[in-house]
């Protein structure tokens, strides 16, 4: 399906030196270095679109962007694939709560979702896939899963079909659990529930054995599957069958919120490693945001969301930059007075980009933060100092990139020019 409209990009000279990335998974920071030569591959976890975007989806997708412009800056191609997961138990909840078919109320919501990334100039991903659009690759994947002997049935008595059954990945077999959080099972129960496990099913040869496909029950869409049954998908094998079609597997970076890392991410893995393949090189996670106390979720209603704040009259740039205050992977919260703030921010640097003038110090200082694992706070005190007048001047003998505002743009997506 069609995402969203790209802003245009213009970068800068290639710098060619690589971007310094942090692995969740090894706890590391380290280079990024692409598993095919010259092209890097990223998978970025979708929404479930039963609600319009808020601030802690916009810092997800920011943090993946920010991503992608400091690989193009090293002179890499970039490919960056992306899901909506139209089919989820939460999506079905809210469209019987309001009396809308659960498709419109996906399309709607996406189209919403698209419209905020366009208003924060977040590069569109190549590959944009709903679950129910990978459908065929969803079951081909569950099915070489069965062939392998990776899948077990599990009775499911209130399917809709006599004898229906719902299928389970055993997770024993390749001993893939806790790969990528480094967990152990106290940690995991603590929240496998509530972030959609199911530990106490009845029949489950493991605990943390994830779903892969659900027998039809009355009510709930379902697809043909063959030998699996009609039914729908768990969430995990989701993503794997988007990402192998999509990019192959394994890729350079899976990325997404903190509140993936277990059991999305971990079970994700311990999915393609049943295949027969790897997923991902490098996992990078960015923090949760908080609002009134909490962490601003759908379930708790904590929500400030985009366009909302774009339809009041927020520049969508200081939005940006209030995001930019944060370094990707940290927890925050947000208040009325970082918005101010980062306002306060946007008018200098428009000020200053008025002035004009050739500052190569200010752009590689930027250009050294953002391949430091996109450490944008640093990057936004080099844009103070430049705004304030405060930035080195440029010598006889300094070349490169001088343009500040060109460059706030190809790296950061700021627009400093009204």
């Amino acid at each position: 399906m069609h995402s969203w409209t790209s802003p245009s990009i213009s970068p800068l000279p290639a710098s060619g030196v690589p971007l310094r990335l942090h692995d969740t998974r090894t706890g590391r920071t380290a280079p990024l270095i692409p598993l095919l030569p010259g092209r890097a591959r990223l998978y970025v976890c979708g929404i479930t679109p039963y609600d319009a975007t808020h601030l802690g989806h916009a810092a997800t997708y920011h943090a993946t962007d920010l991503m992608r412009r400091a690989l193009l800056d090293t002179g890499l191609e970039v490919e960056v694939a992306q899901n909506v997961t139209d089919v989820d138990d939460p999506l079905f909840e809210r469209a019987a709560r309001d009396g809308v078919d659960w498709r419109e109320l996906a399309a709607s919501q996406t189209a919403l979702f698209a419209e905020d990334m366009e208003q924060l100039r977040i590069i569109a991903p190549e590959t944009y896939r709903t679950v129910s659009e990978a459908m065929d690759d969803i079951i081909a994947t569950v099915t070489t899963l069965r062939e392998r002997c990776r899948a077990y049935p599990v009775t499911a008595p209130d399917a809709a079909a006599d004898g229906g059954v719902d299928w389970y990945l055993d997770l024993s077999i390749d001993g893939a659990l806790g790969d990528v959080s480094g967990w152990d099972e106290q940690q995991m129960l603590e929240v496998f529930a509530e972030r959609g496990g199911d530990p106490e099913r009845e029949g489950k040869r493991g605990t943390f054995d994830p779903l892969l496909w659900r027998a039809e029950r009355a009510g709930e869409p379902a697809w043909d599957a063959g030998e699996l049954g009609r039914g729908r998908p768990g969430w995990h094998v989701e993503c794997v069958s988007i990402a192998e079609d999509a990019l192959g597997l394994p890729f350079d970076v899976q990325a997404g919120g903190s509140d993936l890392v277990f059991p999305h991410h971990d079970l994700g893995a311990a999915h393609a490693i049943g295949t027969g393949r790897g997923f991902a090189a490098v996992y990078t996670h960015s923090g949760m945001v908080g609002y009134e106390g909490e962490k601003m979720s759908k379930s708790l209603g904590n929500l400030v969301f985009v366009h909302r704040l774009v339809r009041d009259g927020v520049d969508p740039m200081a939005i940006r930059l209030v995001l930019m205050a944060h370094h990707y992977r940290s927890d925050w919260a947000w208040t009325d007075q970082e918005l101010e703030r980062a306002a306060a921010r946007l008018a200098s640097y428009r000020a200053a980009a008025e002035r004009g003038g050739h500052h190569p110090g200010t752009v590689e200082a930027l250009r050294g933060a953002l391949r430091e694992d996109l450490d944008t706070p640093s990057a936004l005190r080099a844009l103070d100092a430049w705004a304030a007048g405060s930035a080195p001047r440029p010598g006889t003998d300094d070349d490169g990139p001088g343009d500040v505002v060109a460059a706030s743009d190809a790296l950061f997506g700021l627009t400093l020019r009204d």
